[in-house]
């Protein structure tokens, strides 16, 4: 007997034939998405002449990446795509091609090319948009200004006596360079290419940084054992932060994303002092590796990263809890540090 209401075009179905006919078409399962990458720290090994690739997540050392020199300063490119590293030569009073800007391709993790610059550059800053290059020379009293896309200087400036740090402001209006032995601050304007304001800070800066609205910059001084912070749109001092009783020996400085906090690596006692943006104090102290020297947030300022010179580690530090999370070992006398997105 045909079970009811089996029919099709009149004909009556079996129930052996009703059991072969093929049931509905499984659901289409959507392709996976691809696994989010971690974020990758790079890091300049001072003495150990290379860069060190971090996983961020696995917090352990995935590549290393010989440069030849001595390498100092390091950022990223704002697409991510390419790593900067500042190259000394070991004779800084002779400049050679050896002296150079190199880049580094994420991708392939393999240095792609040698800018020129000046003698002996350590740190420099990149304008927003990725065009331009503005590099401290050292030795030279000088500041270079880099045109990436011909790879050529387009204009060398006179400024302060052993310029160090480097700072862009967000939107590429001004761009500063901090000045060891002068005690100022060389305030350049990227559109003339001239050298607009000069101001003192106290003994011996070193970094700079501005706020991510750029209203205010800051600078580390580190025989003071202060921090200075700048009214970025007239110029000057309009406050001093006193850092580890005077004794620290401040360097590497870093703004967080909303600008509350800056953190500030303190080389001679091993520690990042946590200043409220606010009200200008100290509000938090972390012990971390031995010599900080620089440091990297990142993108969402949740973990902070200090590049330990003396322990040859990293120190990954929750800006949450002000603890130290882990550290990661890396090359010889780590120098600088930066963050991908």
């Amino acid at each position: 007997m045909t079970p009811p209401g089996f029919r099709r075009a009149g004909v009556a179905l079996g129930l052996g034939a009703l059991l072969a006919l093929p049931g509905p078409a499984p659901a289409q399962r959507a392709p996976a998405a691809p696994a989010a990458r971690a974020p990758l720290l790079f890091v300049s090994n001072e003495a150990g002449r290379s860069v060190s690739v971090v996983d961020a997540v696995a917090r352990r050392v995935v590549a290393t990446i010989p440069v030849g020199e001595r390498p100092r300063g390091i950022h990223l490119s704002p697409d991510g795509r390419r790593v900067y590293v500042a190259l000394s030569d070991d004779q800084p009073t002779t400049q050679s091609g050896r002296d150079a800007i190199a880049v580094i391709d994420v991708a392939t993790r393999r240095v792609t090319a040698r800018y020129p610059v000046g003698t002996d550059p350590e740190q420099f800053g990149l304008t927003p948009d990725g065009a331009r290059l503005y590099a401290s020379n050292e030795d030279a009293g000088t500041a270079s200004a880099t045109d990436l896309g011909t790879r050529r200087v387009i204009a060398t400036l006179v400024v302060g006596i052993e310029p160090e740090g480097v700072a862009v402001s967000p939107d590429g209006r001004w761009v500063y360079v901090t000045a060891e032995t002068s005690n100022t601050v060389s305030v350049i304007d990227p559109r003339t290419h001239r050298v607009t304001a000069s101001f003192l800070v106290d003994v011996r800066p070193r970094a700079a940084a501005f706020a991510p609205d750029g209203a205010r910059a800051y600078v580390s001084n580190e025989i003071s054992g202060t921090l200075s912070v700048v009214d970025a749109r007239r110029h000057e001092v309009v406050g001093t932060v006193e850092l580890e009783r005077g004794e620290g020996k401040p360097v590497g400085v870093a703004v967080s994303p909303d600008g509350r906090r800056v953190y500030v690596a303190n080389g001679a006692t091993s520690t990042v002092s946590v200043v409220d943006a606010r009200t200008l104090r100290v509000v938090g102290t972390v012990r971390v590796g031995r010599r900080p020297w620089g440091v990297a947030l990142s993108r969402d300022g949740r973990w902070l990263y200090t590049a330990n010179g003396l322990s040859d580690d990293v120190s990954v530090v929750d800006t949450r809890t002000l603890r130290v999370a882990g550290s990661i070992r890396v090359g010889r006398r780590p120098w600088g540090v930066a963050v991908s997105r």
